[in-house]
């Protein structure tokens, strides 16, 4: 059942995690904006942030410094005028998230920094000890909610972007009445977070089905970087529990990796032993569990005594002690999940997307930030800096013109199950790839079949989400015969300098490359 809506909002923003919150409250000075979630407001990977936020704030640290090590994390693909952009706005983006609310931990007046892996310097911020994301939201949501021009609507899914001068609207589907809904407005922003739920094992909630690409893939938007999926090295492996993300800040504070004799096999491997780049603990965990014939390995905090760490990580203690784990007495057992995509939609420093009014930011967006591979923790200070960037650049959008029709955008053929599909992205896809086993996930995830026997429902679509997103991510990857950062085939093992180029898709074009920050055909670099 469709209905023409007739109150148009001035800005659409799809998603109410950091990177759409931040933007609204921008976006709030210009005009009306309706926020929607697909969930509860308050379900979104920004919540789920243990770690903390990275910023150059604290008296050894320096904005450089912060720039030079995301950088090198991204192995040679990140575009430094967004690294640049995400490290200098930085500091003012906290300070202005403090005077909004957000209480960071301190010791005694000062902010307490902690280190995390492949950080020069002890930057990273945290909140009620591992619940970063979590303040930072409330800080957020709180402060949307206090403006009259913010309407925040929930459990209202977009299933598609409406076609007319770029695009001139979405169309959602509201869970609580069972109708889709057309509006229209004078720019859209994706901020749909990530794509961690196409893989069988992820540290993401259940709304992180990749929508955002898919729905930009659809319109005919280019997307970028997709063959970059990050695999957090230490998620909670407990029969029948979630895959729990346990934050590498427990590294930081000398979490040690343990194989199942109790033996350290990060010495010798890299400098950085246990705070190596995530992609080169991900690895080594996963060979450690292939040599050992384990499925997980052993993460072991205990030296630091029970009391520490409940203070420091409450909310990781506790959810292991639900699972019969006391990470005061004994090794959690861990193994690694996919937990956070690089790729995305293509973008400018300005979240302009290749498509006129069509925008991106946080985790959906590709700014070229973190390259092949995204340092610890800039994940929540990307939401905020390029999210309040977008918004301000949103505001440029002229009114639209006369309607286009627009026929339901929810109607497809039905595809593979999602069980399968993750199943597919994890064995195929997953930390170590070659070209025999991508060429076999594009076979299988090109097949779609007849319409869905029960007709359109939220499963369905987020089904046909993730199964183009799994493609882009399989098609993505073979076509990069190389590794580098996350992106690891044993068939070609060695970086190429010939392959620093990023990526890129379009509909069923084929992957191109395309190299540098040059400009693209909607504003995107």
């Amino acid at each position: 059942m469709y209905h023409d809506n007739g109150m148009n909002p001035d800005y659409l923003v799809i998603g109410a995690g950091v990177a759409g919150l931040r933007a609204a409250i921008e976006l709030a000075e210009a005009g009306s904006v309706l926020v929607v979630a697909k969930e509860s407001l308050k379900e979104s990977s920004s919540e789920y942030a243990q770690g903390g936020i990275a910023v150059a704030l604290s008296d050894d640290d320096e904005v450089r410094l912060h720039e030079q090590d995301t950088l090198i994390a991204g192995d040679g693909l990140c575009d430094p005028a967004a690294v640049h952009a995400l490290v200098e706005e930085g500091p003012a983006a906290i300070q202005q998230l403090i005077e909004w609310g957000a209480e960071f931990d301190r010791q005694g007046s000062k902010l307490a920094f902690t280190r995390e892996g492949a950080h020069s310097r002890n930057r990273v911020l945290h909140a009620h000890g591992d619940s970063t994301g979590h303040e930072i939201a409330r800080t957020l949501y709180h402060k949307a909610a206090s403006l009259p021009n913010i309407e925040l609507r929930s459990y209202a899914m977009c299933t598609g972007l409406l076609p007319g001068d770029g695009v001139d609207g979405v169309e959602l589907y509201d869970a609580l009445s069972g109708a889709a809904v057309q509006f229209r407005a004078r720019a859209v922003l994706l901020a749909t977070g990530g794509l961690g739920n196409v893989f069988l094992n992820t540290t993401n909630p259940d709304v992180a089905t990749g929508d955002g690409v898919a729905l930009a893939w659809r319109a005919g938007a280019e997307i970028s970087d997709m063959e970059f999926v990050q695999f957090h090295p230490t998620a909670l492996h407990v029969a029948g529990a979630p895959r729990f993300l346990l934050s590498e800040a427990l590294r930081g504070e000398g979490a040690l990796l343990l194989n199942a004799r109790g033996e350290r096999f990060m010495e010798g491997l890299h400098p950085l032993k246990e705070l190596a780049p995530r992609d080169v603990v991900a690895r080594a965990i996963a060979s450690e569990m292939k040599r050992t014939g384990e499925d997980h390995v052993f993460l072991d905090l205990t030296h630091r005594g029970q009391a520490f760490i409940r203070q420091r990580f409450p909310r990781i203690y506790d959810t292991c002690l639900k699972h019969g784990i006391d990470l005061g007495l004994q090794s959690a057992p861990v193994a690694p999940a996919a937990h956070y995509a690089m790729g995305g939609v293509r973008t400018d420093l300005h979240g302009r997307s290749s498509l006129p009014r069509l925008f991106a930011a946080g985790e959906a967006a590709c700014t070229g930030v973190h390259g092949a591979n995204r340092l610890a923790s800039n994940s929540l200070l990307e939401g905020l800096v390029f999210g309040a960037r977008a918004g301000r650049t949103m505001q440029e959008s002229p009114a639209i013109g006369a309607a286009h029709a627009a026929p339901p955008l929810h109607d497809w053929p039905g595809g593979l199950p999602r069980h399968e599909i993750q199943r597919i992205a994890w064995e195929q896809c997953g930390i170590v790839r070659d070209g025999e086993g991508l060429r076999a996930a594009c076979a299988l995830l090109e097949r779609t079949g007849s319409a869905h026997p029960a007709g359109f429902t939220p499963q369905s679509a987020e089904a046909r989400n993730m199964q183009q997103v799994a493609l882009i991510v399989a098609r993505s990857a073979l076509a990069r015969e190389e590794s580098r950062g996350a992106h690891f085939r044993t068939d070609f093992p060695e970086k190429r300098a010939a392959c620093g180029k990023h990526s890129t898709a379009r509909g069923n074009d084929g992957i191109g490359f395309r190299p540098g920050a040059e400009p693209g055909p909607g504003g995107a670099p």
